[in-house]
């Protein structure tokens, strides 16, 4: 029981909001040692994680690329791009990102996307960009419901999409779950297949979300136009009564 005492320290850590990388390692190195590892077998344990998972670090690669892209322009430009066409708004940015993502992933091409390498400069970038235009001003609280929205079409996209190919890592995980403990046969194809509804399902459910989306910052911004017509009245008022005194 005493090793669960990691999953509290993950449960709180997340909870404050700590580093979430300093979060996972200390719980780990907390769990192994109440485990009845000692300090060798840890570091072991962390470099055969790592060794076996070098493609979880890629992002160390793609960063300074990011970084060097951002630093020339490149969320400007997806601004500009997106505020010339009149008829798109953030939730259908977010809606297209979302198909594409989905479909993407649907055929193992699970790397084309993602938050460092396309949500963060590009994708978040057009959606805000669409409503600059239709709105005219973008304050940092509707940017951060923006923000969020175009990290969850990234994952709905890529999680419920990917099943969809057979090669998936998921996939061969699953069968191979089921083969071991329930001595049971699947091929992956059979769950590939059966993974299509599910995934047109989450697409059709998100999508509506997204959609949702403009309706409610177009009542956000109503409720903020009204706010400030109410403001700038009172201002009149008060003036006005001001004079005639």
């Amino acid at each position: 029981m005493l090793v669960l005492i990691g999953v509290l320290l993950v449960i709180v850590g997340f909870a404050i909001r700590l580093n979430p990388l300093v979060v996972v390692t200390v719980s780990g190195i907390v769990t192994a040692l109440l485990g009845g590892l000692n300090p060798l077998q840890i570091l072991e344990a962390f470099g055969s994680g790592f060794a076996s998972s070098r493609s979880v670090t890629i992002f160390a690669a793609v960063l300074p690329v990011i970084g060097i892209i951002e630093y020339s322009g490149l969320q400007e430009q997806a601004k500009n791009l997106i505020a010339k066409l009149a008829k798109l708004t953030a939730g259908r940015v977010l809606l297209a990102y979302l198909a594409i993502r989905q479909l993407t992933a649907a055929v193992g091409l699970t790397t084309v996307g993602g938050h460092a390498q396309t949500v963060r400069p590009l994708v978040f970038p057009m959606a805000e960009g669409a409503a600059m235009r239709r709105y005219g001003h973008v304050p940092e609280k509707v940017k951060e419901k923006i923000k969020g929205h175009s990290a969850a079409a990234d994952n709905v996209g890529v999680f419920f999409g990917e099943d969809v190919f057979v090669a998936v890592g998921s996939i061969l995980l699953i069968t191979t779950f089921v083969d071991t403990t329930y001595h049971l046969h699947l091929e992956p194809l059979q769950l590939a297949l059966w993974a299509i509804p599910t995934a047109i399902a989450a697409f059709l459910i998100h999508g509506f979300r997204l959609l949702r989306l403009d309706r409610a910052l177009d009542r956000e911004y109503a409720g903020t136009t009204r706010d400030d017509a109410d403001s700038t009245a009172a201002v009149d008022a008060t003036t006005e009564l001001g004079d005639a005194k």
